[in-house]
């Protein structure tokens, strides 16, 4: 489906493109906001990504998925951004094997509640972190597509969900914790 609308762009129909911005819209918001951490500046990104989508459309090669190379243009215009503005993303530091967390606390939270931790704990992690544990988990993308799409090395993105998932694992520990004072 994708391809029909990228060959009528290619073609010259600008209307086809809101095809791309009403399929993504979301997923690019949320890549951008995994990687800046600010509402405001996660927008900017997610603008920038779809003019330059649209500019280098002619570009893309069809080798990869379309929403592998998108999302590869989100994570590049969100770092990009970061280092524009000199953002210092938190560093959230803990003790990952200090305790462990009761599995039952988690299913005591209601859908809603879950939903909001989870994505506090995504925003004080790393961007790195961050990103990879959204793409894997949340956008369901292969070891192979989040590597694609963030430039990593297979082994480097095992790694960094790795790390990414130790640290949520403290972070929602820490943050069921304060809830529960």
């Amino acid at each position: 489906m994708d391809q029909q609308y990228i060959d009528k762009v290619l073609a010259g129909d600008r209307d086809s493109f809101r095809y791309f911005l009403q399929k993504y819209q979301d997923m690019v918001f949320s890549v951008a906001m995994s990687i800046v951490k600010n509402e405001s500046l996660a927008e900017e990104v997610a603008q920038d990504a779809f003019v330059k989508c649209y500019h280098k459309l002619d570009t893309f090669n069809q080798q990869s998925k379309f929403s592998s190379w998108l999302y590869r243009i989100v994570v590049n215009t969100a770092f990009m951004q970061l280092r524009k503005i000199k953002i210092e993303v938190l560093d959230f530091q803990s003790d990952y094997d200090k305790e462990v967390i009761d599995e039952s606390d988690l299913t005591l939270l209601e859908d809603e509640e879950r939903s909001q931790m989870i994505n506090e704990a995504l925003c004080l992690l790393p961007a790195n972190e961050s990103l990879a544990l959204r793409l894997f988990y949340l956008e369901e993308e292969s070891i192979k597509e989040v590597s694609i799409i963030t430039g990593w090395t297979d082994a480097n993105t095992r790694v960094i969900l790795h790390r990414g998932r130790k640290r949520m694992y403290a972070i929602l520990k820490e943050l069921m914790n304060k809830a529960n004072v």
